[in-house]
Parts: structure tokens; C-alpha cells; sequence
């Protein structure tokens, strides 16, 4: 695994704002970052990353089966108690999912770390599944990569793939995307999914969260007044299990992508659950609820909220104080703690691997920088390729 210096193109901000990449800029930092590159051998991607990916996301499916079956843990997981039903059911019925991404360190020796499971609104996708591609195939076509230069990347073809499963499986004739105002990187992502969408013949439409609204006879609603049928929310399930329309969420009757099931999936808590129920894997770090803390034999260890995106409240903890920690509005849930494992880095750039899944098969990896040991939004966006 190595990260290698390369001159970005010259018109590149361009053909980002051509193909719609709005966002590879934000607050005036680069997201997008093409002044370097990783380069990893097929060994690391198929052995320490795909194959540990279908594993690890195979035992997640089996938390979830124990999670749904257990109040014990569904308390733990801090799940409101009226949706407790509803992700069983949404269980039982297996209904299906469309992505999700394992954020793992990994420094090219040994096996890779899981740090946490982005099962509901992961993003990042766009430039995973299509921009980086792109930079890939002008990179080889003008010899400034080698002609036998790879990339572990099938996202889009099986993303439209898996919108044609759903298309079938619900006999949908029309789906929302839906995402959160001034969120340009939500939007972004919510819009690639569209075009996903159509190319797998959904016909589709868009509505902001905030411009959903209720019928009297208890369904969802567009700004048209259309129902809502099937929906993909880059919006998390448990936001929307503590807002007023929560409690409608049963009787509206939406096939919701992300099911709701994923919930537990989503869950910081499933980091201590896996480890009890998987103890020494090596893909897997030591990882306690609050009161198991005794267990823990480490001085040093990475204190996360049950609820938190983007490393928003993270903190690094040694000797019971925290030496790096991350602000943010999460933690009133309670905290799971995780033995520390240092991203590994290069130069000044703290690394992490994203490694997505498509219908439970992986499907690619996202590399993202950060200059401090906490991975949050701002973190940049580097290409990778195999060699």
C-alpha cells in the first residue's frame, strides 16, 4: 500500500461541475484531492479487504437476527421501544437493502480493523462508484498511469443491478430519493442514485425531508400530493424514530431503502456485540459497552456516541482522559469504547479504507484522508488504484 504524488489535471474542477460533482470543494478546502494516489496489490485488495468485507458483513447479519430477538439488547441499543415490531418484522421479511460501507484501518500488512459499519445513509458514493473511475480510465489513456492499472470498483453496474432487484421486488411503478436541505453532498449522492435508478427503468422523483408531508388518511406525501410508495432516505433511521411523523412510520406503509432493520446495523452498539459474539477475530477490534469497561485491558481507548456520523464526539481516551476528541451534537445515548488502533499514516494524512457492499457481495473501496486521527467530514477523497 503505498500513496504516490501525481500532478492533477489542469481542467479537472471543470469536468467535476460538468458531470454535476458540485461538492469537490467545500468551505474553500479540497474534498476531492487528485495531487496523489494509493496503490495497492491485488493480495491486499482480495485478501485483507474484499474478503474480510463479506465476512465481517455476514456476522453483522447475524447480530442483527440476535438484536431483533433480544429487548435485553434492543435496550442497549437505545431503540425506541414503539419500533421494536417494526424492525423485527422489516427482519423477518428480509427486505431488502441496497448498500452499505465498513470503514476499516487497514495499512497494507496484516489483517484490516473494523472500525464501524455505515449500513444506512453512507455517502461518499459518487465519487467511489463513478468520478473516480473516471479519473482512472484519462489517467491510463494518456500514459500518465500504467496501461495494466485497476481499480476495485463495480459499484455502479451493481448498484443499477440492485435497483432492478428492488424494481421487481416491490412491482414498483415510481420511487423518492429524498435528502436534507443544504446538504450538497447528500444531494450529490442522492442524485447519483437517480440516475442509478433510471437506468435500471424506475421512474423516479425528488422531495426534500422537510417537504414531506401527511395525508389524513396517515400516508406520505410529495409537494405534489403524490403518495409515497418506495423511498430511499439518505436520512437516518434514528432521526426520523424521534420526529413528529415518527409514529406514522408503520401505517404509512412505505418499502423504505434503507429498510428499517438497518437500524441495528447502523449502531455503534454493534461493535461490542460482535466482539462478544465473535471474540479474538482478527478483522475485529476489543470493543465494550459502558459497563463493561472493566474488561477492557487497554490504557489507551477510542471513546464513540451509540449515535454519531461523520466522527462527530469521538474522542481518543489515555488513562481516562481525552487526548483527541471530535465536537459534535451526539452522545446522548451513552457510548461504546473501542481498544485504540491508530489510522495508519502517510506524511501528514491519517488513512481510511471504506469498503462498500451491494447486495451483501463487495463492491469497491474509498480511500479518505484526514490530518487528524479522527475521521469527520472534511476529510479529503483520494483515488486509489491496484497494481
Amino acid at each position: 500500500m503505498l500513496r504516490l504524488p501525481i500532478k492533477p489535471r489542469p481542467d479537472w474542477q471543470r469536468k467535476a461541475n460538468e458531470f454535476g460533482f458540485k461538492f469537490h470543494t467545500i468551505s474553500g478546502e479540497p474534498y476531492w484531492d487528485e495531487s496523489a494516489y494509493y496503490q495497492f496489490n491485488i493480495q491486499q485488495i482480495e485478501r485483507d479487504l474484499e474478503d474480510p468485507t463479506e465476512e465481517i458483513h455476514q456476522m453483522c447479519l447475524a447480530a442483527v437476527d440476535k438484536v431483533v430477538a433480544s429487548e435485553e439488547l434492543l435496550s442497549k441499543f437505545q431503540i425506541p421501544v414503539p419500533f421494536w415490531q417494526q424492525i423485527k418484522e422489516s427482519w423477518d421479511s428480509r427486505d431488502p437493502s441496497l448498500y452499505s460501507r465498513l470503514d476499516f484501518c487497514y495499512n497494507g500488512n496484516g489483517p484490516a480493523k473494523l472500525y464501524e459499519n455505515n449500513a444506512d445513509t453512507p455517502t461518499s458514493l459518487y465519487e467511489s462508484g463513478f468520478w473516480q473511475w473516471l479519473w482512472l480510465e484519462e489517467l491510463v489513456d494518456k500514459s500518465l498511469l500504467p496501461k495494466n492499472a485497476d481499480q476495485f470498483n463495480s459499484l455502479q453496474e451493481k448498484l443499477v443491478h440492485q435497483f432492478a432487484m428492488l424494481r421487481e421486488h416491490y412491482q414498483m411503478s415510481s420511487m423518492h430519493f429524498s435528502c436534507c436541505k443544504d446538504t450538497e453532498e447528500d444531494r450529490g449522492t442522492v442524485q447519483y442514485l437517480q440516475d442509478c435508478a433510471t437506468e435500471a427503468d424506475i421512474p423516479n422523483r425528488f422531495v426534500f425531508i422537510e417537504d414531506i408531508g401527511l395525508t389524513e388518511s396517515g400516508h406520505f406525501s410529495d409537494l405534489q400530493d403524490d403518495l409515497v410508495e418506495n423511498m430511499f432516505k439518505l436520512y437516518p433511521w434514528e432521526f426520523m424514530q424521534r420526529e413528529a411523523f415518527g409514529e406514522s412510520i408503520q401505517s404509512a406503509q412505505v418499502n423504505w431503502i434503507e429498510p428499517i432493520w438497518k437500524t441495528i446495523l447502523s449502531n455503534k452498539a454493534l461493535m461490542p456485540l460482535l466482539w462478544r459474539m465473535f471474540p479474538e477475530h482478527p478483522n475485529l477490534l476489543p470493543s465494550y459497552f459502558e459497563d463493561e469497561l472493566h474488561l477492557a485491558s487497554e490504557s489507551t481507548l477510542v471513546k464513540k456516541p451509540i449515535y454519531s456520523r461523520e466522527g462527530a464526539n469521538v474522542s481518543i481516551i489515555r488513562e481516562g482522559q481525552p487526548v483527541v476528541e471530535a465536537e459534535g451534537p451526539y452522545g446522548e445515548e451513552g457510548f461504546i469504547y473501542q481498544d485504540y488502533c491508530p489510522l495508519p499514516q502517510f506524511g501528514d494524512c491519517y488513512t481510511l479504507i471504506g469498503s462498500w457492499l451491494v447486495d451483501d457481495k463487495p463492491a469497491g473501496i474509498s480511500v479518505r484522508e484526514d490530518n487528524s486521527l479522527i475521521t469527520q467530514d472534511s476529510s479529503r477523497y483520494v483515488p486509489h488504484i491496484i497494481l
